[in-house]
């Protein structure tokens, strides 16, 4: 921080001010205001650095006084680049950490700096998860706000069904306790809601036993087989027991020793697999996913539950340029997997190593809670389409934006209508209300006016408030 900084910034924030401001100019400003996605270069007014909630009180009174958009970050894996703002004021949340687990009530108290490694760490020391990030750089905050879907949310739900309580920063400055014996309503519209609704600044989530050990990996054939594997894994997994999560996804095999030479830089068929419960009991369950054909890599095997949870990061460096789309599907019929296998082989004329074509497998504990018991929408869905575009030359951008429109469009005849907000670019409100459905949006609509009227909380998939 500059001397500049430190005079003009810090008592605009208040007297009691005890985090970090960096403005521009600032040593270390471009390094602070760098997020995930390489493709979103944006310049804030103010970065602040809280070192607690009132730190955070003071960032929101001096955006709000000063009509400044304001911005919340995490681990800054937002796609569409919410984690940063222009001209505004970024509430870097990465210094807020600490995770206290009790494994007798079976809970965590997460702060608002933590991300999905760090929260996995220290749950994993007593046995016990929560759903979480797929990517262990991932913060826990806006993962789970937008909904959050996991390994393990066939099991165990959405990241936001296992959220118990989260502390929040409103519009007007307040700390307040959302749960559900105190401000019910605020607690619902963060299930799901994003961070339409304030700064949350730490959370409450329900544990569940797994792990250390879990039986897990990652099953990988030759494309030329996918379309017979796929259709012979949906009917398994489908009736199989709701302790098996499956995704499969289309993806240019590394040069690793582990793969065989042949298929280094050939589009394959990786099939994750994870059996949520005892080891030695999975192995009969899994064991049918390995009986489709002798895959080519068989990765599956006993291990540590933290390094199954890690085994996407090497797909998701930071700085790439990315563009994504999350698409709920109601079904995996087998004109869906023909689509899926013809658009996702074309990842080969990308020639990039970290795009991919990802199917998450839905359904079980998500859909059988009620619709509009949480602000997260399309319970109903059974899958969800990811197409991930994410590469280095610029001169690229076009042939990625083009794959990932294409890909989508052939989703589009299987999907329900909705799509995952936290796998969406910023493509304005039509794509916000198709991520909750008409009538919930407008349930939403209506808290935005009773906790954020001026629309301060902004930098986000938006909800806008009701009135006008």
């Amino acid at each position: 921080m500059t001397e500049q900084a430190t005079i003009e910034a810090v008592p605009q924030l208040g007297e009691g001010f005890k985090g970090e401001v960096i403005a521009p100019g600032d040593l270390g400003y471009d390094d602070a205001r760098a997020v995930w996605n390489g493709s979103i270069d944006k310049r804030p007014a103010l970065i602040v650095r809280p070192k607690g909630a009132a730190d955070v009180i003071d960032a929101v009174k001096y955006a709000r006084e000063k009509g400044l958009p304001l911005a919340v970050r995490c681990g800054g894996h937002s796609v569409a680049g919410n984690g940063t703002v222009d001209g505004g004021v970024l509430v870097d949340l990465s210094s807020l950490k600490g995770v206290h687990v009790d494994p007798q009530a079976r809970t965590a108290r997460v702060n608002g700096g933590v991300l999905v490694g760090e929260l996995d760490r220290e749950t994993q020391l007593f046995g016990l998860a929560t759903p979480s990030g797929r990517v262990t750089t991932t913060g826990v905050g806006g993962f789970t706000l937008g909904g959050g879907y996991g390994w393990l949310s066939p099991k165990f739900g959405l990241a936001c069904d296992n959220l118990l309580s989260a502390d929040v920063v409103t519009a007007d400055g307040r700390l307040v306790t959302a749960s559900e014996r105190e401000n019910e309503d605020l607690l619902w519209g963060l299930r799901g809601g994003s961070s339409n609704f304030g700064v949350a600044t730490s959370y409450e989530f329900r544990l569940h036993p797994l792990g250390p050990i879990v039986l897990a990996g990652l099953l990988i054939r030759p494309i030329d087989e996918a379309k017979s594997v796929l259709r012979a894994s949906r009917d398994y997994v489908e009736s199989a027991p709701a302790e098996l999560v499956t995704a499969t996804g289309i993806l240019q095999a590394p040069p690793a020793e582990f793969i065989p030479p042949h298929l280094h830089g050939k589009p394959v068929l990786g099939l994750f697999a994870l059996y949520i419960g005892d080891p030695d009991e999975g192995g009969a369950v899994v064991a049918p996913l390995k009986q489709l054909g002798p895959p080519a890599v068989d990765l599956v095997a006993p291990m540590p539950y933290t390094a199954f949870q890690a085994m996407i990061d090497p797909f998701a460096p930071r700085g790439m340029l990315n563009y994504h789309r999350g698409i709920h599907l109601s079904g995996l019929p087998d004109e869906t997997i023909d689509s899926y296998v013809d658009l996702g082989t074309e990842i080969a004329l990308v020639s990039a190593p970290t795009t991919q074509a990802i199917l998450f497998r839905h359904g079980g504990a998500v859909s059988q809670i009620a619709d509009d018991a949480t602000a997260a929408g399309h319970r109903d869905a059974a899958y969800m389409a990811h197409p991930i575009a994410a590469w280095q030359d610029p001169g690229q951008t076009e042939l990625h934006l083009d794959w990932v429109r294409r890909f989508s469009e052939a989703m589009a005849p299987f999907s329900t209508g909705g799509v995952y907000l936290n796998f969406e670019p910023d493509e304005g409100e039509e794509r916000v209300r198709a991520g909750y459905g008409a009538e919930k949006y407008a349930r939403l609509a209506a808290l935005k006016d009773m906790w954020d009227p001026d629309n301060l909380f902004r930098v986000n998939q938006n909800i806008k408030p009701a009135r006008p």
